[in-house]
């Protein structure tokens, strides 16, 4: 334990909490809102104190405490979160109130008056952002500690960034159920993802991130780029089964247990390697790996330039194919391993882009096109780069980043159609016409967009998401459930907006129920993604439950309070009269003008 002028720094589990939805809870009645809260905190105090915690702060909705133990502080978190749950059945569905939970361990800085602060209590908070309503976020630090001592499973979620934290923090989830009437989805018990996520029949592969061996972060998106680009190329042969991007990236920087990914992916082969980049020099090292097992199946070292970066991801998917005995059909081997670029200038600005596409905010989309477009600039065929700038233009488009929306469309429908007539096979142009024709109301022309790709590359989860979306809303709901269930299983920890398309899906196959799991659970993640609220909004409706229904709509309307039944980027996408026109009368009746 050290001094410090501002007080005593001790190595402590935090435990961090708020009220979902507080906001609406309190603009509809403050003060029976008051009065649960105030119950509730007795419950958090009676925990806290029970497990040899002590409580810092109840400031607002908040609540902050610091035990000796992780375990104090999980177990607390649970009982806590169950006696909660007790409670709410007592009250009116639209006036529960639910917890989100977040448990750290690391450093805190305590003041004589018994405050805390510093980065265990900042990354406290981000957890108990990142938890589900009625549920519980833990970071790696507590998860390495309880595991095994805890009445309590979990499941891995990802690693997040936090604000002026180097590293990104490992996250897990609390995999139990509180309350059947839970805003999100309740994690899968440890049973069920095992049934889940069994292997497959056809041979299929998980490829990690490849480490960077650099140490320079600028050479970060140039390797992830080295993964990235061999599962696309894997995922275009039908005959293997390959888990997306946004699955295996939870694995990036940390020790891994290869048989672990297995049980956790559901695949019988891993592949990992590491990357150096030395002035103009590579060397690249990978390494196929049984999973079951542990067994090694090959190893490759390459000491090659710069130039010969796509002769090594050749040569790696080809030994991966032929280790796993995949049988190609007429033409696949051709269409998988041409390249869009062969210029590695113009590959290292795309992966620099694709970087800063990634993090989805307005300002990192205008860098990434003009990173993309200087891509071009340099190979003005490069197809995959004509795409993710289309994109650029289409997200500005639909997003309000741009003073003409229109011309935006207009540009990313021409790159999509440049970047298809550039290489008919490309899936990945076709995917970004079904999106950018759908959002401008084409919706016949979509839908066959949504198949060309889905012809083109029935493996690659994205698009069997995306065009799972598009297919729901335009008459054929049942088959993009499938495909979106599809889309899940090949990315176990997936972007959040799946749950969009997912909802959707279930809501126009008249499985209401599922639908509402799958819209809460998008809306709580994306509260700002105006169709998840919208398309929950019309979920409640059919579902008959008002009260709440009346409450989405507020919630979409802070959003855009200029939206109305009819004029929404919601309705506008769905392509059936008839269902359009029951969309219309259920945000009408839910309180859309």
């Amino acid at each position: 334990m050290m001094s410090d002028p501002e007080g005593i720094r001790k190595l402590e589990a935090i435990l961090a909490a708020d009220v979902a939805g507080y906001s609406r809870l309190m603009q509809e009645d403050d003060e029976a809102t008051v009065a649960t809260l105030e119950s509730y905190r007795g419950v958090f105090r009676e925990k806290i104190q029970a497990h040899r915690g002590r409580v810092v702060d109840m400031a607002g909705d908040s609540v902050l405490a610091v035990f000796d133990a992780a375990t104090g502080a999980v177990r607390a978190a649970f009982e806590v979160q169950v006696a909660v749950a007790e409670r709410n059945e007592a009250l009116p569905e639209a006036r529960r109130m639910r917890f989100r939970v977040g448990v750290n361990l690391g450093e805190v800085i305590e003041r004589r008056d018994g405050t805390v602060y510093g980065d265990g209590v900042n990354i406290a908070a981000r957890l108990e952002s990142l938890a589900d309503a009625g549920g519980i976020c833990v970071s790696g630090t507590v998860y390495d500690h309880v595991e095994g001592k805890s009445p309590v499973a979990f499941k891995f979620a990802g690693e997040h960034a936090v604000k002026n934290i180097a590293k990104p923090v490992r996250t897990y989830h609390a995999a139990i159920d509180i309350g059947r009437e839970s805003s999100r989805v309740p994690a899968p018990t440890q049973t069920d993802v095992e049934r889940a996520l069994q292997p497959p029949d056809e041979p299929s592969i998980a490829v990690l991130p490849f480490a960077n061996l650099s140490g320079k972060p600028e050479d970060e998106p140039f390797t992830d780029g080295m993964t990235e680009t061999l599962i696309t190329d894997l995922s275009r042969l039908n005959n293997l089964f390959v888990i997306a991007r946004n699955s295996t990236f939870t694995y990036k920087g940390k020790p891994v247990d290869v048989r672990r990914v297995g049980e956790e992916l559901g695949v019988r082969y891993v592949l990992e390697g590491s990357l150096q980049r030395i002035g103009t020099r590579l060397r690249v090292n990978a390494q196929l790996i049984e999973a079951q097992t542990g067994r090694h199946l090959w190893a490759e070292r390459y000491d090659r330039t710069l130039a010969d970066i796509f002769d090594i991801q050749d040569d790696l998917a080809q030994r991966i194919v032929t280790e796993l005995d995949v049988k190609l059909l007429k033409g696949e081997q051709a269409r998988t391993w041409r390249k869009s670029t062969r210029n590695p200038q113009a590959y290292d600005l795309f992966l620099t882009g694709q970087h800063h596409y990634k993090r989805f905010n307005r300002e990192d989309m205008a860098i990434a096109q003009a990173l993309f477009q200087e891509s071009l600039d340099l190979d003005p065929k490069f197809s995959m780069g004509m795409v993710y700038l289309g994109w650029t233009h289409a997200i500005q488009g639909r997003s309000g980043w741009s003073p003409d929306p229109e011309d935006s469309y207009f540009k990313a429908l021409a790159l999509g159609r440049e970047a298809a007539e550039a290489d008919p096979t490309l899936a990945d142009a076709a995917n970004l016409l079904s999106g950018v024709l759908l959002w401008r109301g084409n919706h016949a022309e979509a839908v066959a967009a949504a198949d060309k790709a889905l012809a083109l590359n029935p493996n690659q989860a994205d698009i069997l998401g995306w065009c799972g979306f598009v297919l729901a809303v335009n008459g054929r709901a049942e088959e993009a459930a499938s495909l979106v269930q599809r889309a899940l299983r090949r990315n176990p920890f997936p972007p959040d907006w799946y749950f969009n398309a997912l909802g959707a899906s279930l809501l126009f196959s008249y499985r209401v129920e599922e639908a509402l799991s799958a819209y809460r659970k998008c809306v709580d993640r994306l509260p700002d993604l105006l169709p998840g609220q919208l398309g929950l909004t019309v979920a409640y409706v059919v579902a008959g439950k008002p009260e709440q229904a009346t409450a989405q709509v507020r919630q979409a309307l802070r959003i855009n309070p200029k939206i109305t039944a009819e004029d929404n980027s919601w309705v506008r996408g769905i392509g059936g009269l008839e269902e359009r026109a029951s969309a219309i009368e259920a945000l009408r009746q839910a309180g859309l003008k």
